[in-house]
Parts: structure tokens; C-alpha cells; sequence
């Protein structure tokens, strides 16, 4: 009696969690499936963008000491110093720690003059020369604040979102700040961030898989297999002791 007890039960609670848990999995079988078969460059824009532009060795480069000391003070905190190029002009970009707010500034590495931010005709230059097809741009947007489920998340803002038309079909991010080109989105890498936040179940940052929900789906999911493995022990025919 005691043991088709235990084996309703485990039934009863092999169902449950079958039920609760084939959702998930076959939402993690439909990513898997999604991020198996496509193409993670053409995902990320890799296909359409242009390489980096190179740099000439023969112009005459100002040493970044002449206009460090000049701009900051002695107390702010140098985070990063690259030189790079804003159509096809050479520039220093400084990050740097002021009062423990992080600044994003751009010098001339001809002459150490400040750049100031870049506009609405500059951000859209940047964006068609980084672009490897010649595309109409559809609109433009201006983005001072994105939320936690923007595809611009967790980057530097102020940005321009310069939506390009066929063949592009795609999204460039340009920073207003860093002169450059963020990122590409376009309607593949929306449908894998989705998937991808329905893969991990992390719901707000995408990314973290030490959240709770997965953890308890983890364990569930043991139980269940378990239970199962119970299930076939204690009523399949292989296993019952044979009555002479």
C-alpha cells in the first residue's frame, strides 16, 4: 500500500512539474534552434559594417601631455586615452573621472584643440561611412534616456539611432559624446535578444544567469527527471522481483 501511495504521488507530482517545465523547455529548444541555425555576423551587423579606417604614420601627432595639463585638473582621473578618427580626421579620445563623474572628451591630435559634440549631420556621416551598402535613411532619432529593455541599453547616451532603409534594413548607433559608431540592430538581433532573454530567464538584464528563477527552474527540473526515473523503476515489469 505504502509503495502505490508513493507512486501516485510521484505521478501526481511528475505531472505538475512536467507541465510547469515543458513550457520552459521548449522555449529553450526554440532559442537553441534559433541560435544554432542563423548567423551570429549577420546578427551583429558584422556583414554590413566597414572595416576600421587606417592612419597615416606620416603626420605630425601632438603629445597628448600638451593639452592634458591644460584641460584637466590635478585631481581628476585619466580612465582611457585612443586615438581615432572622426571623418577621416584624427582625434584623442580622453575619458576621465571628474568628482567620480565619468567625461568623454575629443582633441585634435594635429593641434590639441577640444572637438565639441558631434551633430545631427556629423552622427548620420558616420553612420553611412561605416556602413558597407549605400542605403536611404528612413528617420533619426535622438536619445538622451533609453530603458532596461532598450536594444541601446547599458550604452554611453546621449546617441543618435539613424535607421537606414533596404538593403540595410538596420539600426547604427552613433555616441554623441565618443564621436563613433556604437553599435548595429537590426530585426534578427531583436529576435535573438528576445529569445536569448527568454533562454536565460533573466527578464531585466538578459545576460545574468545566476538569477533565481533559473536556479529554481534548474532544480525543478532535476526533481522532475527523478521523478521520472522513480516512475520507470517502480512500474516497469524489469523490476519487480519474480514470484516463485
Amino acid at each position: 500500500m505504502k509503495k502505490n501511495k508513493f507512486i501516485r504521488l510521484n505521478r501526481k507530482w511528475h505531472r505538475y512539474l512536467g507541465l510547469i517545465l515543458g513550457v520552459q523547455f521548449l522555449l529553450w529548444t526554440l532559442g537553441g534552434l534559433y541560435f544554432s541555425w542563423t548567423n551570429i555576423e549577420e546578427i551583429r551587423g558584422d556583414d554590413l559594417k566597414n572595416s576600421h579606417p587606417t592612419m597615416s604614420t606620416n603626420l605630425n601627432y601632438i603629445s597628448p601631455t600638451l593639452f592634458l595639463a591644460d584641460s584637466f585638473e590635478p585631481s581628476d582621473s585619466l580612465r582611457s586615452l585612443h586615438l581615432t578618427t572622426i571623418l577621416g580626421k584624427p582625434f584623442y579620445r580622453v575619458e576621465s573621472l571628474t568628482n567620480g563623474v565619468k567625461k568623454v572628451s575629443l582633441f585634435n591630435a594635429i593641434d590639441g584643440s577640444i572637438r565639441g559634440a558631434i551633430t545631427k549631420e556629423e552622427a548620420t556621416a558616420i553612420a553611412k561611412n561605416k556602413l558597407n551598402v549605400k542605403a536611404k535613411v528612413k528617420f533619426i532619432e535622438y536619445l538622451t534616456k533609453t530603458g532596461e529593455h532598450h536594444e541601446y541599453r547599458e550604452r554611453p547616451l546621449p546617441a543618435y539611432a539613424i535607421t537606414f532603409d533596404s538593403p540595410a534594413n538596420t539600426t547604427v548607433y552613433v555616441s554623441q559624446e565618443h564621436g563613433n559608431v556604437q553599435t548595429f540592430r537590426n530585426n534578427q538581433w531583436r529576435v535573438f535578444d528576445f529569445l536569448w532573454m527568454l533562454h536565460t530567464m533573466d527578464y531585466r538584464e538578459r545576460d545574468n544567469f545566476n538569477n533565481w528563477l533559473l536556479r529554481a527552474f534548474s532544480i525543478f527540473g532535476i526533481f522532475t527527471i527523478l521523478s521520472g526515473f522513480s516512475l520507470y523503476i517502480l512500474t516497469s515489469r524489469k523490476f519487480k522481483p519474480i514470484k516463485k
